[in-house]
């Protein structure tokens, strides 16, 4: 849905002018989106053989990940077009497209292409190249709600605000666990045990959250940030152990990670922050009023505690299960170089696409992420309890 309806030629009937207008000249400028290429067939897919745009395809739809400085995205007729310079890196059909990532610094797009995007319900999203989310672009009344907001507010200081505080760190605990156990299936001997050992010490942690006592976020959190933080110790403690020496794991880094394992977690984690801020933007959720994290200007607090039940069977499971088995990763400069942040986004988004038990049906893990936001905005209301997504090993 276009922001300024006035000038949209969608919202009036007709075909977009190859021309934009120029609200402050207020005349019509050359629109340079406005491609003059001949275009394959409507439903055809065109990419290029390196790694400048890349498409994970699924039968219900696809992301494509763009990574490389110069490039531009932009549309022609039911097409997104990627170009360098004036040649055509891409060319993907609109209607097979759920979201679009932009992967790395210097790529630029269109006005047109994002009207068309919010039109569709297509995400735009961008990360630096260490995997931070910086821009979202999503249609403005996918979050025209305010009771669910307000009902938000006010859970922070009620008993709603603790269960949901419980129940995000629990479910953070279970799935490291699970994760654990899953590894363990492939070992033997005292590494098995180990491994073994840990995931039954999460267990009895996560068993200590849910029974924490308190009725507000603020009452409960100390208690159960420590016992995240205690979880945290002991489940990256196994994955050192676990992975080969020359990666260069010493432990979990969060920023300025100088190994290729915390950059590529830093990195995933970041893919996985824009998928949930969206689901919880499409929730009618306010990003910035955490209940766990507290708040902090710039700190998306809700969308952190929502993803915590996510960071190990999106992420975790197929980046480290892919380093032991002997995948690798360069830097450049610090920072994962365009290859490895290809294969890393690849593997994320494909994990996304991943079919998961979840209430009792099969469902795509995106699909639960965004099923979980609803069900944080159905437990502020008061009208059900959260649950947290427990990954099955």
């Amino acid at each position: 849905m276009s922001a300024l309806p006035l000038f949209s030629p969608i919202a009036a009937g007709r075909k977009p002018p190859a021309a934009q207008f120029n609200w402050i000249t207020g005349g019509l400028d050359t629109a340079p989106e406005q491609l003059d290429l001949a275009l394959p067939p409507i439903d055809d897919v065109v990419l290029p053989e390196d790694d400048r745009a890349v498409l994970l395809a699924t039968e219900n739809g696809s992301q494509l990940f763009v990574s490389g400085f110069g490039l531009f995205i932009g549309k022609k007729s039911e097409r997104v077009v990627v170009k360098q310079g004036k040649s055509v890196c891409a060319q993907v059909p609109l209607f097979r497209l759920q979201e679009i990532i932009v992967g790395s610094r210097g790529v630029s797009f269109s006005s047109d292409l994002i009207e068309e995007l919010c039109e569709r319900g297509i995400r735009l999203s961008c990360l630096t190249s260490s995997g931070r989310p910086f821009a979202l672009v999503t249609s403005p009344m996918l979050t025209a709600t305010v009771e669910t907001r307000r009902a938000q507010f006010a859970a922070y200081q009620t008993e709603r605000g603790a269960d949901l505080c419980r129940w995000i760190v629990a479910g953070k605990l279970h799935n490291q666990e699970k994760l654990l156990r899953y590894f363990s299936k492939s070992r033997e001997g005292d590494a098995k045990k180990s491994l073994e050992s840990a995931a039954a010490a999460l267990r009895r942690l996560r068993k200590s959250a849910l029974a924490v006592e308190g009725s507000s976020a603020d009452v409960v959190r100390g208690e159960l940030m420590g016992l995240e933080g205690t979880g945290g110790r002991l489940y990256w403690k196994q994955i050192d152990n676990m992975l080969p020496g020359d990666l260069g794991f010493e432990g979990r880094s969060h920023q300025g990670a100088i190994d290729v394992v915390n950059a590529a977690l830093n990195y995933g984690y970041g893919i996985l922050t824009a998928h949930v801020w969206g689901a919880v933007m499409n929730a009618g959720l306010e990003p910035f009023a955490g209940f766990l994290h507290v708040d902090r200007s710039g700190k998306p607090s809700l969308v952190l505690d929502l993803m915590e039940e996510f960071r190990q069977p999106v992420v975790d499971r197929p980046l480290l299960a892919w380093l032991n088995k002997g995948g690798r990763l360069r830097q450049e400069n610090g920072l994962l170089d365009s290859a490895s942040r290809e294969n890393v986004a690849s593997r994320i988004l494909l994990r996304m696409n991943a079919v998961e038990p979840h209430r009792g049906k099969q469902h795509q893990i995106r699909s639960i992420i965004q099923m979980q936001a609803r069900l944080a905005a159905s437990a502020v209301r008061g009208s059900r309890d959260y649950r947290s997504f427990l990954f099955k090993w």
